[in-house]
């Protein structure tokens, strides 16, 4: 059965790099939408994960690879998320939905020692999936009128590879560092076609991403050993880019055969870019208390900083950006084994961001809040702790100002954690 386990680990890597995931339009801009955190765990609480240690054994926290201490199985994750999103805007009062339904998140995790822990995860990191036609009729001077069509499409998706280690100092310090591969093509193409005219004006760019940079984590934790409460505090940062993003722009006329395949295409202007600054500085700070095995709540700051990205022939540049989370979890009585729902971990939270994007003078902001449940298989103890992970969340990007967007959006994940002492040899006396 394990060998199963870890086969379908590696297949499923190959289908997640192949999938295809709807988003928004304001995924037009830069290397699209960026998902956060796909995993279910830290959604489920807003995203707070910088200063959150798992009380359990079967845990592994990548976004701050020091906070493993308590990690002692061997877990595999396979997650899944299910984005429904419902936008509109006042321009002739147009409304639209979108749904998707991707692999989210694989991850393998397994310690090395007492203090030295160790874990691999694969997941999108962003994406472009949209096709927007503008179509507009115009009055000439002869009476006679001009169906112009503007059509906005973006395709592709972003990938990102981890690996982490963390190491125990002391009972109260411990440090870890994550290793970041980003990988994929995104493109974009913005078409301009007039009824009075035979070819199609087409304006292409085409990103082929390879990105590495570290990530370093850090966390102090002190537990009163008499009252069982304990203060956490976490810290990471990002750097190291180390970015090859080749940015192809292609100013066309042609049209279309059969099949849309293009024909007759005259080349008017071609430029070939390279980015060095595509994932900027980022930094995270967070704070939490709780009492062992009952409960916790955590607050957090995500910070990251500005890019400037190549988009159709020019520039365009991204604002620093925040990210305020705060969530928690909570767990009744796991020793009531005469109710089964005494022993659900119960997980809450809540986050504002403020976007990075900002057109016609308006921040894309984003807010929303999220609910989730770990349902433990029947057999599991508080240190095997495997089951069943269920998490929402429910929020609001953009603005209807200046005919802008509003999206609203319900993410319903779900997923399953296998934890056991797996890879090790049984000694006997």
């Amino acid at each position: 059965m394990k060998k199963i386990f870890v086969l379908s680990f590696i297949s499923v890597g190959y289908f997640l790099n192949a999938q295809s995931l709807s988003n928004s339009p304001y995924a037009t801009y830069g290397i699209g939408d960026v998902k956060y955190d796909n995993t279910i765990e830290t959604a489920s609480m807003g995203g707070i994960s910088t200063a959150y240690i798992s009380d359990f054994t079967s845990s592994f926290n990548f976004a701050n690879p020091a906070n493993n201490a308590n990690f002692e199985l061997t877990s595999i994750k396979l997650e899944a998320t299910n984005e429904n999103n419902y936008f509109k805007t006042d321009y002739n009062n147009t409304k639209s939905t979108k749904h998707s339904t991707y692999l989210s998140n694989i991850s393998l995790a397994f310690p090395l020692s007492q203090k030295v822990k160790m874990g691999f995860s694969y997941q999108p990191y962003s994406s472009k999936s949209y096709d927007i036609l503008h179509s507009e009729t115009i009055q000439n001077p002869d009476g006679t009128e001009t169906e112009v069509r503007n059509r906005f499409r973006g395709t592709g998706t972003l990938n990102t590879a981890q690996a982490a280690v963390s190491y125990k100092i002391n009972q109260e310090f411990a440090v870890g560092v994550r290793a970041n591969l980003y990988f994929g093509n995104l493109s974009d193409i913005n078409e301009l076609a007039s009824s009075n005219a035979e070819l199609i004006n087409g304006y292409e760019t085409k990103n082929r991403i390879k990105n590495f940079n570290f990530t370093l984590g850090a966390n102090y934790q002190h537990l009163n050993t008499s009252t069982d409460r304990k203060l956490t505090i976490g810290a990471t940062t990002t750097f190291g880019n180390s970015s090859n993003m080749t940015t192809d722009y292609t100013n066309s006329t042609y049209y279309y055969t059969t099949g849309d395949v293009k024909a007759g295409e005259t080349i008017i202007e071609q430029k070939n870019t390279k980015s060095k600054n595509l994932l900027p500085l980022q930094a995270s700070l967070g704070i939490g208390y709780g009492s062992e095995n009952q409960w916790f709540v955590s607050l957090q700051g995500d910070y990251k900083k500005g890019e400037t990205v190549s988009y159709f022939g020019s520039t365009f540049d991204f604002e620093d950006s925040y990210r305020i989370s705060a969530g928690g979890w909570y767990l009744p009585n796991y020793n009531n084994f005469r109710s089964y729902f005494s022993r659900v971990v119960y997980r809450y939270g809540a986050f504002y961001e403020k976007g990075n994007l900002k057109l016609a003078g308006n921040n894309i902001n984003k807010f929303g809040v999220s609910a989730g449940v770990l349902l433990p298989f029947k057999n599991s103890s508080i240190t095997r702790m495997s089951g069943l992970e269920i998490g929402v969340e429910v929020g609001k990007r953009g603005t209807l100002k200046d005919n802008l967007i509003n999206q609203n959006f319900i993410n319903l994940r779900i997923g399953f954690n296998f934890a056991d002492r797996w890879f090790r040899k049984t000694l006997y006396n």
